[in-house]
């Protein structure tokens, strides 16, 4: 059962998704270190979100879906100003790209916290790969499901920092940095409609 909860998480940190693809701008311009403080920021939502998908499969329903109506219109929101910047994006006197992530650490945290994907991906990756072991999920096992959970969630950051630091995938973005950070947006805002979408017909149909 732990290591069904430990390739969740796996999973969850390696699905390409908003976070994916901010991550590989950040690490293909400013470095793996850069990287490594986005995911360790984003590592916050991460446990945030498979806690509360780890309560829903545990306590089926404890939380009322008003709260991630409205966390869905905030998410939402916050991607679409997101992906705004990057289409708009333009380079500086100096060539570069005028995007730079000066505090990686605190946009991986706010950025962790409010992923349209957390919670609904979460949920879905565990409740998959936890549906063998229901007479097992019980209260008693939360904090060693969260704790397999986290050791998952440390190793996906880890190839994914391997990954964006590489060569190739440096010299690829920095070749086509421009264009890569304005399809980028667009896929943002795509994510964002689909989250404010989800969100607002989920508050309109509230009796």
């Amino acid at each position: 059962m732990l290591i069904a909860a430990l390739a969740a998480a796996l999973l969850y940190i390696i699905t390409p998704g908003p976070a994916f693809l901010a991550l590989l701008g950040i690490g293909a311009e400013q470095g793996r270190r850069a990287g490594a403080a986005f995911l360790a920021g984003h590592l916050i939502g991460d446990l945030l979100w498979s806690f509360l998908a780890l309560l829903a499969i545990i306590g089926a329903r404890v939380i009322d879906p008003l709260v991630f109506d409205l966390l869905g219109l905030a998410c939402g929101l916050y991607l679409f100003y997101l992906g705004l910047r990057a289409l708009l994006v333009r380079r500086g006197g100096s060539g570069l790209l005028n995007i730079i992530v000066r505090h990686p650490l605190r946009r991986g945290m706010i950025f962790g916290l409010t992923n349209p994907k957390g919670y609904p991906v979460a949920l879905a990756m565990f409740a998959a790969l936890l549906a063998n072991y229901g007479t097992a999920l019980d209260w008693e096992a939360l904090p060693l499901l969260m704790l397999a959970a986290m050791c998952g969630f440390v190793l996906g950051d880890i190839i994914l920092v391997w990954a964006v630091g590489l060569g190739g995938v440096r010299r690829l973005y920095r070749r086509y940095d421009i264009w890569i950070v304005r399809v980028t947006g667009l896929m943002f805002i795509g994510f964002a409609l689909n989250a404010l979408s989800a969100a607002g017909v989920a508050l309109l149909r509230r009796p």
